[in-house]
């Protein structure tokens, strides 16, 4: 599978990788959600996404790290926390490392960040940025990272004054309509050097419905074709996995003229497309 170099990290990253929704975001799912990660390994992904707000995420890929380390070793794990004081952040990592069964997680990101009252508190001497450079120093978590979608504005300050190596946000046609993200924040997190990971790129499946005319594979591709680092897609079954995989492999990103016709079907619905955002 491609790789790419992960921003100034040093570490080389599949250009796809596993999204923590789709299976991995229930309880109760476990026999299905070890398949898909198996499927995920077996695909050769390097990129493994989860946090602790989705469900069982972690749990699942515990019992696959907790009996296969070697395989632990081999990729690159992510996770995140919402905590927004540096007690609340300590406590989501320690119990995200219980639940991966890991001493380390490869990349620890800022979920979720919206607000202006959230950069304060995160910030702030008692926020959760204290505690992810304090598990950065202790080795705990190799990277840090920032995640939204909410706010392109907000997301921009952080992957701007944040002494991060990494941004997750949202990559699909809906973005290079709008504008924000794709024009604003990941600019700003490429002069910086940072590895860029695009979510959201089939809008959770909600952008494959019939009205616009678009495959997984179209939408994969799209996301390919801007300047990022990796794109992640949560998946449901091995079936969905080899998809993602197939497209990682082999699949050329959408030329300029796809990537028109493509937003050319987006426009009409866009406000309604957009509904991870705030006011758009």
């Amino acid at each position: 599978m491609i790789t790419q170099p992960f921003g100034k990290t040093g570490r080389q990253i599949t250009r796809v990788g596993l999204g923590g929704e789709g299976i991995l975001r229930t309880h109760g799912q476990s026999s299905q959600a070890r398949s898909v990660i198996r499927e995920a390994i077996r695909q050769g992904f390097g990129y493994f996404d989860s946090a602790r707000a989705y469900a069982g995420s972690e749990t699942y890929y515990g019992s696959v790290w907790g009996t296969e380390p070697a395989a632990r070793q081999k990729i690159f794990q992510t996770s995140k926390s919402a905590s927004r004081d540096r007690a609340g952040a300590w406590q989501d990592l320690r119990q995200s490392l219980a639940n991966l069964q890991t001493d380390y997680l490869d990349l620890w990101q800022i979920h979720d960040v919206r607000t202006e009252d959230d950069l304060k508190q995160i910030e702030s001497p008692g926020g959760a940025l204290a505690a992810f450079l304090e598990a950065r120093d202790q080795g705990l978590i190799r990277h840090i990272g920032v995640t939204g979608h909410h706010d392109p504005a907000i997301l921009t300050r952080a992957v701007t004054n944040w002494p991060v190596d990494a941004v997750l946000l949202p990559v699909n046609p809906v973005e290079g309509i709008l504008g924000g993200f794709l024009d604003g924040t990941l600019p700003a997190a490429k002069r910086k050097g940072l590895a860029v990971i695009g979510m959201k790129v089939l809008g959770a499946g909600y952008y494959l419905q019939p009205g616009l005319g678009t495959s997984a594979e179209e939408l994969i591709r799209y996301a390919l074709a801007q300047p990022i680092t990796v794109a992640i897609v949560g998946c449901s079954s091995p079936a969905e996995v080899e998809t993602l995989a197939a497209v990682g492999r082999d699949a050329e990103p959408l030329s300029g003229q796809e990537q028109e016709e493509i937003l050319g079907r987006f426009r009409p619905y866009v406000r309604r497309l957009a509904y991870y955002r705030g006011v758009v």
